[in-house]
């Protein structure tokens, strides 16, 4: 219900709504007044419309999504936000979101705890649900408190939350050679092998060796373009010219050559990810990730005497910072080195 009274030489607005608290302003003329009550009115329709039983974390977190595909950002369906988002979604459901609150936000991230999520990694999610809530809020005009905000100093008290911990893990020569010979034994169409000697030797991650094409391989020059590269500022666009190190090139060449199929290793980064933690396991390999083929490369080719300007052009850092993070060169082999 709206009203509009006279008040001395001034008009004030009043929007009343059943259930809530009355919300009223004061103008220099009527024609201001009636327009932010109408202004008003409709946002609370909206908020209604959306509110109750539709107003819940999972069609918020959906309405994000969607809104983030119309802006032409959508969310990959293989990437790490789609299946954080899946897995919020999954967890808080049919919760309003006028009811989250700390304890409820503390609760899932102990459940991930005990699943085995890091501390880092239960950080990224919370952070997730925070920009996913606020931004669906203020799309729908629904007033929304910053439940993950006041949450994040009792998450990181009792340490559910916190920043990740450098990873210095590389394989050692014994469990190169036992991957190189068993991968190839697995039941599975993956070139296995030389997928992971192309990702050790030039620092590739999982998605961009997946990506790599055909049309972008310039055999004589022996490089490379790697699309759409992660980068810290730009989320595409960022393509890039990578050497090919050692004997990958001749790796690619022997790979087949598929009738409208342009890339080169045309799986998806998952199944690559499920056949190498498969092997590690048979192999009883403890705590090594496909990613850590990244900390290989770099640090092989420091070891090998590359300079940073050097390295950089293969890993595509933009920042030595970022790259020392991926650098950890072998003690023993430093020392063997003449003064």
């Amino acid at each position: 219900m709206v009203s509009i009274v006279a008040v001395g030489a001034r008009w004030r607005a009043q929007v009343r709504r059943s259930g809530s608290k009355s919300i009223s302003r004061t103008f220099a003329t009527r024609k201001e007044a009636e327009a932010w009550a109408r202004a008003t009115e409709h946002a609370a329709d909206r908020g209604r419309r959306f509110g109750g039983r539709q107003a819940t974390i999972e069609r918020l977190l959906a309405h994000y999504e969607a809104a983030r595909a119309d802006a032409g950002r959508p969310v990959g369906k293989q990437s790490n936000e789609h299946y954080m988002l899946a897995r919020l979604k999954g967890h808080f459901g049919a919760m309003q979101v006028q009811k989250l609150a700390t304890a409820e936000i503390r609760d899932y991230c102990r459940i991930r705890r005990r699943q085995g999520a890091g501390p880092y990694t239960v950080n990224m999610e919370i952070s997730k649900l925070g920009t996913g809530l606020r931004y669906a809020c203020s799309l729908l005009e629904i007033p929304y408190q910053d439940a993950v905000g006041a949450a994040r100093p009792t998450l990181h008290h009792l340490g559910l939350i916190g920043a990740g911990e450098k990873r210095t893990r590389r394989p050692t020569p014994d469990e190169w050679t036992r991957l190189l010979a068993y991968l190839p034994t697995l039941p599975t169409a993956l070139p296995m092998a030389d997928m992971l000697r192309v990702a050790a030797l030039n620092a590739f991650r999982r998605g961009e060796l997946c990506r790599i094409a055909w049309p972008d391989l310039d055999v004589a020059r022996r490089t490379i373009i790697v699309r759409d590269r992660k980068h810290p500022r730009r989320k595409k666009g960022n393509d890039e010219v990578v050497p090919l190190v050692g004997d990958s090139l001749d790796i690619i060449m022997r790979q087949p050559r598929r009738e409208r199929e342009p890339r080169i290793f045309p799986y998806e980064p998952s199944t690559l990810s499920f056949w190498f933690t498969r092997a590690c396991k048979h192999l009883e390999i403890e705590d090594l990730h496909f990613h850590d083929m990244r900390h290989e490369a770099t640090s092989a080719l420091f070891e090998a005497g590359w300079q940073i300007p050097e390295v950089a052009a293969v890993t595509g850092h933009k920042d030595w910072r970022h790259l020392k993070r991926y650098t950890h060169p072998d003690t023993a082999e430093i020392a063997k080195k003449p003064r």
